[in-house]
């Protein structure tokens, strides 16, 4: 199975956040820019596998800021770490302000997912080319928090 650049099935979207996606005050519901980090992740690892994938696990989420009704809602996402039938991709969030071009980082997830075969089985992935410095940090990182995950299951079940 040939490896696969992170470049390959990096995505970038941008969402203009309306008052169906906010609360009273003005505020865009966390939950809306949940939906919308599993979307761009569930896509990247689409393309990376070429099958279908299902979220396993949210690593980690913490927003940063919040994003406003009109502010234009920014996702950039890839693969950063690949094990044989899952994948890690990282997803970074920002708020854009229309009006005057202010770009906050708004949130950052991990994400775990799982290729699928077309029974619904686990299914072996293309293994991940690193090569910038930059995605050779992730693919590090990646694999520290794999790691982590791990340890975490293992005394889960003890």
């Amino acid at each position: 199975m040939n490896g696969k650049r992170c470049e390959e099935s990096a995505l970038s979207i941008a969402y203009l956040m309306e008052p169906s996606d906010a609360n009273l005050a003005g505020n865009v519901h966390g939950g809306i820019i949940m939906k919308h980090i599993d979307n761009i992740a569930g896509t990247v690892a689409f393309r990376h596998a070429r099958s279908n994938v299902v979220t396993v696990s949210v690593d980690r989420l913490d927003f940063h800021a919040p994003v406003y009704i009109g502010n234009l809602l920014k996702l950039s996402a890839s693969v950063n770490m690949v094990g044989r039938t899952s994948m890690e991709v990282g997803v970074r969030v920002e708020a854009e302000e229309m009006l005057t071009g202010k770009v906050n980082h708004t949130a950052s997830a991990y994400l775990t997912l799982v290729a699928l075969d077309e029974h619904g089985v686990p299914k072996q992935v293309p293994p991940l080319l690193v090569v910038s410095d930059n995605e050779k940090r992730r693919h590090a990182e990646a694999t520290q928090r794999r790691k982590v995950r791990l340890e975490e299951r293992r005394r889960e079940k003890a």
